[in-house]
């Protein structure tokens, strides 16, 4: 496919998406349709189609429509590229500019130029402060890549051997001491002996430095409540010598983790809801709570534009639920940690505050947060404990 061929493609893709199509689905279907697109072409598209949410508002700003062909439009002006080279109709080109099309739009300002809604911008400033505009420009880039190494099997310059011997470069990562960062090679990850023998599992830095935040010792009984695909259940589960268990409210979530445990040679034990309180109290739960996903918007960009001020009550609302169930699965002398991928203070310290002043026995003992403009995803924990047995 030429550089424009490919464009098209993502022009009709950004169309279905904006209709209500999920982008991976929307791309899904356009690979099987579209057999003649090799694997760089079928990247190329996708990185289109995920820049082009991304940039969603700003995009279609510079382009002069929310459309396909407007996001595409707005994002070769941004780049400074003229878009008469590209849309030329030879070929599979999008076809070429009207007369409207060739006058640029004003440029966009505030919320607008920051891709976020100006719903949320309220809240996205207060949270983040001085910070807020370097945050939501970080949300418009692509999210790196991370690895955790399996301690538990190698150590991490072993691991960085084990990748560079099959093309894949990476870097220590400060988040976490468990963390690499994909410098070169990252699309050869998934067959990777590395990856495959379970020496390394990708995992967003910061996600790893919320389980290094936790007070794991060998012995306990450790509970993953919201566990989803199992990232946090197997980070603590290579630290430490514990009874780990995994639990969700939707078991298909959890689909994969037993494989991925066998592979990074982890024990971890599915439990469904009725389980929970046969096994409990633990000694440390971790709900890692449903959540807006600010701080993970550069992956999963189509969050930032569905999310809605209902939306986000609700959520706030079945994280105060979770909140409270999780503690009463605790044991008396236990640890409660809970976790966000928001940057968004009512999600996170407001949350945990609420839960607090309607739950004095329990105290604070530590919280901390991560940003996406300081290199990781933005994260959030709380580790909590029982007031009257500090």
């Amino acid at each position: 496919m030429t550089p424009a061929a490919r464009l098209q493609a993502a022009i009709e893709i950004l169309d279905q998406v904006l209709a209500g199509e999920p982008a991976e689905k929307a791309l899904t279907s356009w690979g099987r349709r579209s057999r003649f697109a090799g694997s760089k072409d079928r990247a190329a598209v996708r990185d289109h189609v995920f820049d082009a949410v991304r940039c969603l508002r700003s995009h279609a700003a510079l382009g002069g429509s929310r459309s396909g062909r407007g996001l595409i439009l707005g994002a070769l002006r941004e780049a400074g590229q003229d878009p008469d080279e590209v849309f030329t109709g030879q070929g599979h080109a999008p076809a070429p500019l009207i007369d409207a099309e060739r006058v640029p739009p004003p440029a966009p300002s505030g919320p607008e130029a920051l891709d976020i809604p100006d719903w949320l911008w309220p809240e996205f400033s207060a949270s983040l402060g001085d910070q807020a505009e370097a945050a939501a420009l970080a949300l418009r880039s692509r999210a790196p890549v991370h690895l955790r190494v399996n301690t538990a099997r190698v150590t991490v310059e072993k691991a960085q051997e084990a990748l560079a011997a099959e093309g894949i470069a990476a870097r220590p990562h400060p988040a976490a001491s468990t963390a690499l960062e994909v410098t070169d090679g990252a699309r050869k990850l998934r067959n990777a002996r590395a990856y495959q023998d379970g020496l390394v599992e990708l995992q967003d830095a910061a996600s790893q430095a919320v389980t290094e935040r936790l007070p794991l010792q060998d012995g306990m009984t450790v509970l993953d409540y919201c566990a989803g695909g199992g990232g946090k259940t197997l980070a603590m589960a290579a630290r430490a010598k514990i009874q780990c268990f995994a639990h969700d409210a939707d078991p298909k979530r959890m689909k994969d983790l037993p494989e991925r445990a066998a592979r990074a040679g982890a024990d971890a034990t599915l439990l469904s809801t009725p389980d929970l309180a046969r096994k409990g109290p633990f000694d440390l739960v971790l709900c890692d709570v449903p959540c807006s996903g600010s701080g993970s918007w550069r992956r999963a960009p189509e969050g930032k534009w569905r999310l809605t001020p209902d939306g986000l009550a609700d959520l706030q609302r079945i994280q105060a639920e979770i909140l409270r169930k999780a503690a009463a699965l605790t044991a008396a002398d236990g640890v409660l940690a809970y976790a966000t991928c928001s940057m968004l203070d009512g999600e996170n310290s407001g949350q945990v505050q609420r839960f607090i002043s309607e739950n004095p026995d329990w105290t604070l003992a530590e919280q901390r947060g991560w940003q996406v403009q300081d290199g990781t995803d933005g994260f959030f924990v709380a580790v909590l404990t029982r007031a009257n047995t500090r």
